[in-house]
């Protein structure tokens, strides 16, 4: 239900913030830039230059003239206002502002099917779209590659993407590392906006303030704070109502709500990720020397009654329960918990206040916190056969310079489609929360939303820094953003330097497929034991040592292998 509950409120999340009404389901080859129309179609009737020409022309003008026909995937959850997957604003404005308009596009149901239905595609031969949307999917993304369908979009990339689009990818060529495959690149990354999900601390800031708290630089600073919430509650709880902290030791530590990387990266290491080691190779974090001081104070914490007994039960969305209802005082989570649960926490405990806090440092002065996001949300992958390659690239470029940040008195300053995203009301435009949110849910741009990756953090830190919001971006984030998020995003961007990266965001090794499932079973079992009490800290080398010689070791290897491959210039 956690998992659930966080994707509903991403959609809300990123539909408050895209008010420009940029809102959707998200979504070359080594020789001429368009071989689609020689060696890998040979269908196309035109010649390559020829077929460079017209795409060429496409790009100077904005529009294809004749028109031409695409076909891709959509998922749309409904069409209002009586239109129909036939007639639709989103498709009458693609044919009038581009010249393309759809044919054998696919209309699948939902993820689940949609996935289903690629793979059959792949393994009976059918026929698949001009343009393929690709979820973040490592085993999916190689087998599209393996069915030798698609075409390698580098030359297609280099020439036709737009500078937004370009200057994000040579900022972080990391996001190229899941498409590629000998030197060449299949996938067109569709952007999302970064650091959304980096964690930081909610603190109950009217406890710290009847307490004449100061902020927790140290970890030490922090289990001062924990037990002054413990055994010198504010609001008069007994010592044995409180636990301090909220975390989830069900499925992952290394988690969106309720995690624990900040913990373990105050010892030198983010756990359940392959981080960096000093030497540029890839180690695997759990089995980093570091971990074993983080288990140890999580035993530490479990003993003193600051972690709840029954945290190896709750997932993420449990573990915030316990802050909400008023029995925590700190809640590891992302800048956006004002949006929820925070709301829960305001009704349920009477004169609560919250804010966010920077990760506390270990006694070594390390930090760390995960990033997983290097500005991508899926992807899409370039058919063969597809006779205008490029198009794809034409319709995203115009999302990104012209929706992701409109200019004010542009055609998309107060959104996408007056009377559905907004509308004027008492002669004055106007943007509706619910309108937008349902907008976002159900209007089926190809790609998804238009979004700069580094706008949403930046746009949120002006206005946390007091300053004016100028755009209609910044100003309708002002409206509709809280000034905890605001501030949250200041705290977030201030602890940049200390994120630590997983670089292994291939498919599972051969090694994985067969030895990973036992190798996390007996991480995630050893591990609670551990904070239980159950078994002594220095069981943490004989867990290391087990990993290694049972299929760790040569995981490790082999990820290394992969990383070299998608590095290697």
């Amino acid at each position: 239900m956690g998992k659930l509950r966080k994707s509903w409120l991403l959609l809300v999340v990123a539909a408050l913030v895209v008010l420009t009404g940029c809102n959707g389901k998200n979504a070359g080859n080594g020789n001429a830039v368009n071989t689609a129309s020689s060696e890998a179609n040979s269908s196309a009737p035109a010649s390559a230059s020829e077929s460079e020409s017209a795409s060429d022309l496409a790009f100077k003008n904005g529009k294809y003239d004749p028109p031409i026909e695409i076909s891709t995937v959509i998922m749309p959850k409904k069409y209002t206002k009586g239109e129909t997957q036939d007639n639709n604003v989103h498709d009458r404005w693609m044919l009038e502002q581009f010249g393309i308009k759809h044919k054998d596009t696919w209309y699948p149901a939902g993820s689940d099917q949609y996935k289903q239905k690629l793979q059959l595609g792949i393994s009976s031969g059918e026929k698949l779209p001009d343009f393929v949307q690709v979820p973040t999917d490592a085993v999916l993304t190689n087998q599209l590659i393996d069915s030798g369908q698609f075409i390698a979009i580098d030359e297609l990339f280099d020439k036709y993407a737009n500078k937004i689009w370009k200057d994000h990818a040579a900022q972080h060529p990391e996001l190229w590392y899941p498409f590629t495959r000998d030197g060449k690149k299949y996938n067109l990354p569709i952007l999302e906006y970064t650091d959304n999900d980096d964690t930081l601390l909610w603190l109950r800031e009217d406890w710290m303030e009847k307490l004449k708290l100061q902020a927790p630089k140290t970890i030490a600073d922090l289990e001062n704070v924990m037990d002054k919430f413990k055994n010198e509650n504010p609001d008069g709880l007994a010592p044995k109502d409180v636990y301090p902290l909220a975390i989830s030791l069900k499925n992952n530590t290394n988690t969106w709500m309720g995690g624990l990387d900040w913990l373990f990266g105050a010892y030198g290491s983010v756990e359940e990720q392959w981080n960096k080691d000093a030497n540029g190779n890839l180690e695997y974090g759990s089995v980093n020397p570091g971990v074993k001081q983080a288990l140890a104070k999580l035993q530490e914490w479990m003993d003193k009654g600051y972690i709840h007994p029954d945290s190896a039960l709750w997932d993420e969305g449990k573990s915030a329960e316990m802050w909400t209802k008023g029995n925590a005082g700190v809640l590891p989570g992302a800048n956006w918990v004002p949006d929820w649960p925070a709301p829960d926490l305001l009704k349920n405990v009477k004169g609560s206040k919250f804010k966010a806090y920077p990760v506390p440092a270990g006694p070594d002065g390390l930090m760390g916190t995960k990033w997983q996001n290097s500005g991508v949300n899926s992807s899409f992958m370039i058919n063969k056969d597809a006779k205008h390659p490029e198009a794809i690239i034409l319709y995203y470029n115009y999302l990104l310079d012209n929706l992701a940040n409109p200019a004010t008195g542009s055609k998309f300053e107060n959104g996408f489609a007056q009377g559905y995203d907004w509308d004027i009301v008492d002669g004055k435009p106007t943007s509706n929360k619910d309108k937008i949110k349902d907008f976002f849910n159900d209007f089926p741009f190809i790609t998804g939303p238009a979004r700069i990756p580094d706008l949403y953090m930046k746009s949120l830190v002006k206005l946390a820094d007091g300053k004016t919001p100028e755009t209609p971006y910044e100003k309708q984030l002002a409206e509709f953003r809280k000034p905890e998020n605001w501030y949250a995003a200041k705290v977030v961007m201030s602890q940049l330097d200390i994120r630590k990266q997983n670089y292994f965001t291939g498919a599972a090794t051969p090694t994985m497929i067969t030895k990973w499932s036992l190798l996390r079973q007996s991480e995630l079992e050893t591990f609670n034991k551990i904070i239980y009490g159950k078994l002594p800290v220095d069981a943490f080398d004989q867990f290391v040592a087990n990993w290694k010689a049972n299929g760790g070791e040569q995981v490790t290897k082999e990820v290394n292998e992969w990383f070299q491959s998608v590095t290697k210039s």
